[in-house]
């Protein structure tokens, strides 16, 4: 199914579907990037779709999602922590955040949902871009790197598995 979706997305738009869904990952893109990177390297590994270049359109639309998201919180976090500040899931993530720091980023990379967060909640509390992006741009590649790896050599396994479900 979910496939099947992705290469009728693919004939339609090409490779930027791929950009798409990961940039666009955040603001409700209904595919979940973990299905996409599986389905991806997968279509890949079974000759129907380039494997450089999907991986690369993946990457790309995270590393443009992660730093859009950093800048948000860099320059709009005042008008955002004051939406949020009541929130305890906001609260609790701006504590693991201060007192794990770097450990904190590149492992909230790997959870989904917070690696979208993880990157506004570092722009607003004042991180350099230079430290942001040594931490989380790294972050984002082994994450992509794992996921295309399994994608690519178990993905038909693991997609027959979540269809049938």
């Amino acid at each position: 199914m979910a496939s099947n979706t992705i290469l009728e997305l693919i004939n339609q738009y090409g490779y930027l579907i791929f950009y798409l869904a990961f940039t666009l990952g955040p603001f409700g893109i209904p595919i979940p990037n973990e299905i996409t990177i599986l389905t991806g390297a997968t279509l890949s590994h079974m000759g129907i779709i380039n494997s450089w270049m999907t991986y690369f359109c993946i990457l790309s639309g995270l590393l443009t999602a992660f730093t859009v998201a950093y800048f948000a919180g860099k320059f709009f976090g005042q008008k955002l922590k004051c939406k949020f500040e009541a929130n305890r899931h906001f609260k609790k993530a701006e504590q693991i955040l201060k007192k794990r720091g770097r450990t904190a980023m590149y492992i909230g990379m790997f959870i989904p949902v917070v690696r979208y967060i993880i990157p506004m909640l570092i722009g607003l509390s004042g991180t350099s871009y230079k430290r942001f992006a040594l931490i989380s741009y790294p972050s984002a590649l082994s994450w992509t790197l794992l996921f295309f790896f399994v994608g690519t050599y178990f993905g038909d396994h693991i997609l027959s598995k979540l269809i049938n479900i």
